[in-house]
């Protein structure tokens, strides 16, 4: 049974930084697509970015130059995301997902196929 653990959300103040972790476990096979999701209250669940097998990245426009996604090499497949000058419509539950299917990683087409496996979530708040 594959499972996905988001871990690293919280409370910060605008300008400044956290590191999301997600972690996969049963994971069973070698290709694969890892996302970051978020969804804000009242809005559609967004894709913010994504990193496939083959170690290509992608960024909505929304967190470009802001966040950067990442993997350990040693544990695919998981995805971190680091999260810079943060900003109050940051705000949002962010989830992690799963796919074997590399080609579903871009954005936006991430935002429009089922992924399979999903995190609960984790809650980011950025204060003015």
């Amino acid at each position: 049974q594959v499972q996905l653990v988001e871990s690293g959300g919280g409370s910060v103040q605008a300008g400044g930084s956290l590191r999301l972790s997600c972690a996969a476990s049963g994971y069973p096979y070698s290709s694969y697509c890892m996302g970051w999701f978020r969804q804000a209250p009242g809005k559609e669940r967004e894709g913010i970015a994504t990193i496939d097998s083959d170690g290509s990245t992608s960024y909505a426009d929304s967190v470009k130059g802001r966040f950067t996604i990442s993997e350990d090499n040693a544990k695919k497949p998981t995805a971190y995301l680091q999260m810079n000058s943060l900003r109050p419509e940051d705000t949002a539950m962010y989830y992690c997902a799963a796919d074997p299917f590399p080609w579903r990683c871009p954005i936006p087409t991430i935002n429009s196929v089922p992924m399979d496996y999903w995190g609960k979530g984790t809650l980011v708040s950025v204060s003015s």
